[in-house]
């Protein structure tokens, strides 16, 4: 799977140009990755794209995308911390410190979210941390899977104490690998908080899979609903089930990313060209992939991308 069938069209790039992937997993990481962040940025620079978000699941990136921009500052490299065990799990401090270093997402649990665990299928395809994380969780003291939810089905008061820091860094709040019924208590709750900026990770992954129902009650609610081009391409769902899922809340309310960065994997760039260009052959306007792509992810990230752009 790490190279793709056919190279994307020049209407695809055009649909793309200008884009912020929102989720990239790239190297220096705890395990290989195909490409680092610096090559990462050269090769959007190079294919006119506008930036991406630097995901780690064990470290903040803050650092780490200040000295990319450095390097290459024709692109956005934007840092940001996911909330998993390796921080502290739900730690205010932790996520307050990387909001000053300038992290402009921060991710609920994703490998030591409770859901990830208990609501894994044993035919899903591993993920490329698992046998890294699974030794982790060996060790004695490793502590338990993270619910946002206590014992009562309420969420813990530390996650208010969470959201607090993201509202008042003006961060944007993605759901992580979380389930259903947590996401479902967060989005509302962390609208009352204050945040303004929701994104709901990779709906279609299956330890989510949330219908087209729930995507629409909560793009309803505010948030942003993300599908990503590794939870297809790598048969965790169909792309049928992808653009169905579109299709019912429009591109209005949906961002499309990659989640790539995996040795097995194709290109990030390609990756999320090939994207574009299965929307288009799916019936989605250059427009429609544009917005996506492009509108809604630079709105969610704060910056600007013009339409303009889109010109080869």
């Amino acid at each position: 799977m790490n190279e793709l069938d056919r190279p994307p069209s020049t209407e695809a790039w055009a649909a793309i140009r200008g884009a912020i992937d929102l989720h990239v997993h790239v190297g220096p990481d705890v395990i290989q990755r195909r490409i680092d962040d610096i090559d990462l940025a050269m090769e959007f620079r190079d294919h006119g794209l506008a930036g991406f978000v630097l995901k780690s699941h064990y470290v903040p990136t803050a650092e780490r995308a200040a000295a990319v921009r450095r390097a290459v500052p024709e692109v956005q490299a934007l840092g940001a911390l996911a909330l998993n065990h390796a921080v502290g799990g739900l730690n205010p401090a932790a996520l307050e410190v990387s909001a000053r270093l300038g992290a402009r997402v921060v991710w609920m649990p994703t490998v030591d979210a409770a859901n990830e665990w208990v609501g894994r299928s044993a035919d899903t395809p591993p993920a490329a941390w698992g046998p890294f994380h699974e030794r982790l969780r060996e060790r004695p003291s490793y502590p338990p899977p993270i619910s946002l939810l206590g014992p009562d089905g309420r969420l813990q008061a530390v996650v208010d104490e969470c959201l607090e820091v993201v509202a008042a860094y003006d961060m944007v709040l993605a759901t992580g690998h979380i389930g259903r019924e947590e996401v479902q208590a967060l989005v509302p709750r962390a609208r009352r908080l204050g945040v303004s900026r929701i994104v709901v990770t990779h709906v279609e992954f299956p330890s989510l899979a949330l219908t087209a129902d729930e995507q629409i009650e909560l793009a309803r609610q505010g948030a942003l609903i993300e599908h990503c081009y590794t939870t297809a391409h790598t048969g965790k769902t169909s792309w049928e089930t992808v653009y169905a899922n579109l299709r019912a809340t429009g591109p209005e309310v949906a961002v499309i990313s990659t989640d790539l960065g995996q040795v097995s994997n194709p290109p990030v760039a390609a990756g999320l060209a090939d994207f574009a260009d299965r929307l288009l052959r799916a019936g989605f306007s250059i427009d429609e992939v544009h917005r996506m792509a492009v509108d809604n992810p630079g709105q969610l990230m704060g910056t600007t991308a013009s339409r303009a752009t889109m010109s080869p």
